[in-house]
C-alpha cells in the first residue's frame, strides 16, 4: 500500500497540502478528486518524490520514499507528469525504451525490447512507434508517455491527469486499459482526474481533496453523494444511477 502521514507543503508562503494522512490499498484504482487548486498534483508529486517532503512521511510497498535509493524506487513506481518536456527529437519507440532504464540501464535485453513493443501497442501506437513524438497530435503524444510509463512495468502506477488532451474515445479507451491493467496484472494505479464520473465508473477507492486537505475518502458509492460532492466542490451535482454506475450530473 502507500501509507501517507502527515504531509505538508508549501510555495512562497502559500500552504498547498495541510497535513494529508491516507492509506491508499494496494491493487485497484485510486482517483483523486476535487477543484483546481486542491492540492491534487502535489500530492502525487511528493509520493512520488518529484518532490521533496517538508514535513511527514510517505512509504510505497513499505519503501521509505525518503530514503529509498533511486533506481530501487523506480523499479517499484513509475510516475506520468502533468507536464512533460523533451529535451531532444525522439521517436515514440525511443521514448517509450526510456521506461525500461531503471531496468536495462541503457543496455536494453530482448525482454526490454519486447516489454517496449508491448506498451506501444497497448496504447495503440504501432501504427507510429517510428515517427517523431514532436510529429503526433496532443493526444496521440499524451498516449506515447503513458506507453512509456507502462513499459517501466512497475507495480505502482501514479498518473497526472492521464486524460488531459484525449477525445471522448481515448478518454474511454484510457480508463479501460486502466482498469485491466489492474484487475488483469495486478498493478496500483493512483491517478489525478478532473471528471468525477470516470472516477465514478473505473475506480475502487476516491480520495477528495479541498483547500489542501482530505476531506473524504472512499468508495465510489460512498463519495457520489449529492451532499459529499457539494461539500467539494460547492454546487449542486445530481446523482443519477446507470447501469449499476453513480453519474453526477453538473452541467444545467
Amino acid at each position: 500500500m502507500i501509507d501517507v502521514r502527515n504531509v505538508s507543503k508549501s510555495y512562497g508562503g502559500q500552504q498547498v497540502l495541510d497535513d494529508v494522512t491516507c492509506m491508499i490499498p494496494r491493487g485497484g484504482i485510486t482517483s483523486i478528486i476535487g477543484p483546481n487548486g486542491a492540492g491534487k498534483s502535489t500530492l502525487l508529486s511528493l509520493i512520488s518524490r518529484l518532490q521533496p517532503l517538508e514535513t511527514g512521511a510517505v512509504t510505497v510497498a513499505g519503501l521509505d520514499i525518503a530514503a529509498t535509493p533511486s533506481r530501487d524506487l523506480a523499479r517499484t513506481m513509475a510516475i506520468l507528469r502533468q507536464e512533460n518536456h523533451l529535451t531532444k527529437r525522439l521517436t515514440v519507440r525511443d521514448l517509450v525504451a526510456f521506461g525500461r532504464f531503471p531496468h536495462s540501464g541503457g543496455r536494453p535485453t530482448v525482454e526490454d525490447l519486447a516489454k517496449v513493443e508491448e506498451a506501444i501497442a497497448h496504447l495503440d501506437l504501432s501504427a507510429m512507434a517510428d515517427k517523431f513524438v514532436d510529429e503526433l497530435s496532443g493526444g496521440q503524444r499524451q498516449r506515447a508517455y503513458i506507453a512509456m510509463v507502462l513499459a517501466q512495468d512497475t507495480e505502482y502506477l501514479l498518473l497526472d491527469e492521464p486524460l488531459n488532451n484525449l477525445d471522448m474515445k481515448h478518454s474511454v479507451e484510457m480508463m479501460r486499459l486502466l482498469r485491466r491493467l489492474a484487475d488483469e496484472l495486478g498493478k496500483t494505479i493512483v491517478l489525478v482526474v478532473h471528471d468525477i464520473n470516470f472516477a465514478s465508473c473505473y475506480s475502487d477507492t476516491i480520495l477528495a481533496m479541498k483547500k489542501g486537505r482530505l476531506v473524504h475518502q472512499g468508495t465510489p458509492a460512498q463519495i457520489m453523494q449529492a451532499a459529499m460532492l457539494y461539500d467539494v466542490y460547492d454546487i449542486d451535482i445530481r446523482i443519477e444511477e446507470i447501469d449499476g454506475n453513480r453519474i453526477g450530473v453538473y452541467f444545467a
